[in-house]
């Protein structure tokens, strides 16, 4: 009896090697997971870069600080296209963060328990509708909108003032920075006004409920204790709409005049983006094309350094947390 109960398998070894195994196959499949994503983000930065090899030894440092863009003498420079994916940009942030913030509050602490769901339902659909859609609404409504009604008060008013007055000056034709900026901002409420949502969700009842016990208006709720309990959450958030942004390429296209200049905020100007799209199949000289691929690979350059400093932003706010 001894020896035939010695000789039967262990049960629980043999469930635990295979755990073991198990457990590595999944941890040797995740890693390749992510170094495969680190190999086609590297892979796609150092293709640009060799494909803009060329303008970057034409032109050197000027390709950067050069607003001369130039296809008949193909002599190029970034620095307006440059100049104006950062500026729609952050025009976009500065318009899209209070109002995202507003849904976001409205949807957890003032609207009705019946209309929430639906309301959040109905806004997280718009970040679905494609780009061009947003660009065709700017150019045929916000365009003469903002032509006919609001950049000649803005010229008349705000472009008569000292220093910043240059920014608001420019003929009354709807196309610009300001516009792109405004349709960009619509297009990243969506993203924004969902992660905020879903942080402030996260909120403890009874933090919030002993804020109203004392008192506490809902703005000084939302202000003193939702906001400082998300705030790392919600700057990632920001930033990944800001990320959204700074990408994105039909609709900007669309309002914002493809002009490579740097102009205010009323005139026409360029982004990165809608120059790559809009000269890239017309693109026939060698150095043309080199210098699109290189204006791709400042555009991942750009992002790269917005979500790097966002990355510095969040770990610096959690050592202040004590995280």
């Amino acid at each position: 009896m001894t020896s035939t109960a010695t000789s039967l398998p262990d049960p629980s070894s043999a469930i635990a090697r295979r755990d073991q195994v198990t457990d590595a196959v999944f941890r040797y499949g995740v890693t390749a997971a992510g170094m495969l994503v680190m190999a086609v983000l590297a892979g796609a930065a150092l293709s640009m870069l060799y494909g803009g090899r060329e303008a970057f030894q034409t032109f050197g440092l000027s390709f950067i600080t050069s607003d001369v863009w130039d296809p008949a003498a193909l002599v190029f420079g970034a620095l307006a296209p440059i100049y104006g994916t950062l500026i729609t940009s952050m025009l976009a942030v500065l318009f899209a963060v209070p109002i995202s913030f507003g849904i976001a509050l409205f949807l957890t602490e003032v609207a009705p328990i019946w209309l929430r769901t639906p309301l959040a339902t109905a806004i997280e659909l718009l970040a679905g509708i494609p780009s061009i859609i947003y660009g065709m609404w700017g150019l045929f409504v916000l365009v003469p909108l903002l032509g006919e009604h609001v950049y000649p008060w803005i010229n008349d008013n705000l472009g008569q003032l000292p220093l910043i007055g240059r920014w608001f000056q420019g003929p009354p034709i709807g196309l610009g920075l300001l516009t792109a900026g405004i349709v960009l901002a619509v297009m990243i409420i969506p993203f924004i006004s969902s992660v905020m949502r879903e942080v402030f969700l996260t909120v403890p009842n009874r933090l919030k409920e002993s804020a109203y016990a004392l008192g506490s208006t809902t703005w000084e709720v939302a202000w003193d204790i939702v906001l400082p309990y998300t705030r790392s959450a919600v700057i990632g958030g920001i930033f990944l709409g800001l990320g959204r942004a700074l990408g994105e390429t039909m609709a900007v296209t669309f309002v914002l005049g493809n002009t490579n200049a740097l102009a205010s905020l009323l005139e026409p100007s360029s982004s990165i983006a809608s120059t790559i799209a809009s000269e890239f199949g017309e693109a026939a000289a060698d150095i043309h094309r080199s210098s699109l691929l290189a204006l791709g690979f400042l555009l991942f350059v750009v992002t790269f350094v917005v979500l790097a400093i966002a990355k510095l932003m969040l770990l610096s706010l959690k050592r202040r947390e004590g995280k």
